[in-house]
């Protein structure tokens, strides 16, 4: 009988104690979907990384016919004078393209993988972009210098942020008052979109959560073919 008592004991224990260690600060954790991390913010699951594996995706000859960069990069405006940061920059994708149009601005390609940046690096020496500065990031910050950044571009790598608020808060601080940021995401709202659920985001989830840190939207070009073009400033 003392045993059993004290496996019931046990089990009221365990069942108080449980959902608060899955709520840990702002973020919660459960596994549901095999793409995604088990870790969720505001309600939505955190998807896996795209490692340096998937280098040659991000280069593949279909990318601009299926993404338009060419059009986004026109949504940006980009200014001569430009400072522009892409967060999660991989392979430089569009890093070298902004490059072309900033000769007296600079171009910081930020990412976390020491696979990526040696790419950047070896593109950078190549093409003599010396408007280019190859930056390591962290999974909490950009490491980017306070008021710096005129323009932000951050492409299908927000969902993929271990700590979206940690990362965001070092964007908003990095941007200058007048700021914007570009914030790309294929569009979850639309099936037809042929990317995995976790790879995808709402117009609507994505507001709540810049919401939360700081930025408002101030249009969603919606001239891309999968994709949200959403432009946000600081409130």
């Amino acid at each position: 009988m003392q045993k059993i008592r004290r496996y019931l004991g046990v089990c009221l224990f365990l069942s108080i104690i449980l959902p608060t260690l899955a709520q840990v600060g702002q973020y919660s954790y459960k596994s549901d979907d095999p793409n995604g991390i088990g870790k969720w913010y505001m309600g939505r699951e955190i998807a896996h990384v795209m490692g340096f594996a998937g280098m040659l995706w991000l280069e593949r000859p279909e990318r601009e016919l299926e993404e338009r960069a060419s059009l986004l990069l026109e949504n940006m405006a980009i200014d001569k004078k430009d400072n522009i940061a892409d967060i999660g920059a991989g392979s430089g994708y569009h890093v070298f393209k902004m490059a072309k149009q900033t000769p007296e601005g600079m171009i910081y390609a930020v990412d976390i993988q020491d696979e990526m940046l040696a790419v950047l690096d070896k593109k950078k020496k190549a093409g003599n972009h010396d408007n280019v500065s190859v930056v390591k990031g962290t999974i909490k910050s950009v490491n980017l210098p306070e008021s710096t950044l005129d323009k932000v571009l951050i492409v299908d790598v927000y969902h993929e942020m271990n700590y979206p608020v940690e990362m965001m808060q070092s964007v908003y601080k990095a941007m200058k008052p007048n700021g914007k940021l570009f914030l790309i995401e294929y569009r979850g709202e639309d099936p037809k979109v042929p990317i995995k659920r976790l790879h995808k985001m709402t117009e609507f989830q994505a507001v709540k959560e810049m919401k939360a840190i700081g930025f408002q939207l101030e249009e969603n070009i919606s001239n891309l073919p999968w994709q949200h073009c959403m432009v946000f400033v600081k409130q």
